[in-house]
């Protein structure tokens, strides 16, 4: 690959809007956590609901998922930018720990949960794989806590972003049939 594909390839990923998690883990490699864009469904249809996740391979929070086999995706409120600064290591806490820039309670399988993020999904890990710089994680969802409002963060040309609802058109654009 030459290095102006790469960097092509990074300035188109850089405009695609993505939602903003933080995956943290607990379990006998310790308790970590790291912000992450790289997040998705894999299957609703399966004998559990399936998701991935992608984390950098010198991450410490990567090692831990791989031994402690529990992770959560906390994905996180358009007002918690904050959360995602203090686990990308934007900024630090007073005290040094990132896990104090929030309250956490223990999800099903120990890992840490935001309390008040807009949904979570506690999984178990099913199986991983190294591709270039990243592993792609994925868990088999066994609990989502869903919050009763809120607007998911986002994360578009390289600055934070709000969801906003676009109302629906009057009359479909030039050259769309209606159904």
């Amino acid at each position: 690959m030459t290095m102006a594909l790469r960097d092509q390839f990074l300035a188109g990923m850089s405009t695609a809007a993505c939602t903003v998690s933080i995956v943290t883990t607990d379990g006998t490699a310790g308790r970590q956590g790291a912000t992450v864009s790289a997040m998705s469904s894999v299957s609703a249809d399966t004998p559990q609901p399936t998701l991935l996740v992608c984390i950098n391979e010198t991450s410490a929070t990567a090692q831990a998922i791989k031994v402690n086999g529990v992770f959560c995706v906390n994905l996180l409120r358009d007002d918690q930018s904050g959360i995602s600064d203090c686990f990308a290591k934007r900024w630090t806490t007073g005290d040094g720990d990132k896990f104090s820039c929030a309250t956490w309670v223990p999800d099903v399988n120990g890992s840490p949960r935001v309390v008040d993020g807009l949904v979570a999904f506690s999984c178990t890990l099913s199986s991983w794989k190294k591709i270039g710089t990243h592993y792609v994680f994925f868990g088999e969802v066994q609990d989502v806590a869903l919050a009763t409002e809120g607007s998911p963060l986002i994360y578009a040309n390289r600055a934070y972003r709000s969801a906003v609802p676009i109302a629906p058109r009057s009359a479909p654009a030039s050259g769309c049939n209606a159904s």
